[in-house]
């Protein structure tokens, strides 16, 4: 099984551990490394919030700005066809291709 939480703008992936017979989780995103486990899914999820609630602590404690995941800014080189073809689909649906790559992106979730 995995999964994802969410919490605070973090996400995390979940995976159950069968050899261990644990649940362990990472946070995602950030080069910053944030684990977290626990034996139930309310464990899990308790030790998840603490994580970020640790790191966010740290963060502050030590003047450090804490890192966050994805900014919303995508740099993409791609083919020049494909630009062109991208760049054709906005102008035909009336968008930026900004806004049209942003609506294709959203329904590929």
């Amino acid at each position: 099984m995995n999964s994802t939480l969410k919490y605070r703008g973090y996400a995390a992936r979940v995976e159950f551990d069968p050899r261990d017979m644990i649940f362990v989780g990472t946070v995602l995103g950030i080069e910053d490394h944030i684990t977290f486990h626990g034996d139930t899914v309310a464990d899990l999820t308790a030790d998840f919030y603490a994580a970020v609630d640790h790191y966010l602590e740290d963060c502050a404690a030590t003047a450090r700005k804490p890192q966050k995941p994805y900014s919303g800014r995508l740099m993409l080189r791609v083919p020049p066809d494909v630009h062109a073809h991208a760049a054709g689909m906005a102008e035909a649906h009336g968008k930026s291709l900004n806004q049209w790559a942003a609506e294709v992106l959203a329904r590929a979730r």
